[in-house]
């Protein structure tokens, strides 16, 4: 079993799979905020990068 979880909203799921884990997540998370709808503040940033390893 996997288990993903979204600390930004607190929600948690879990599945066979990662892929099943995540849509079961994705699920959650959509009934939640239907139910608890967060306050819009703007679209959030996320970016990645690389480092050189030393």
């Amino acid at each position: 079993m996997y288990v993903a979880s979204c600390p930004e909203i607190g929600t948690v799921s879990q599945g066979r799979t990662i892929e099943e884990a995540l849509s079961n997540l994705r699920e959650a998370t959509e009934l939640y905020l239907e139910e608890f709808p967060t306050k819009s503040k703007g679209k959030p940033l996320l970016t990645t990068f690389e480092i050189a390893n030393a």
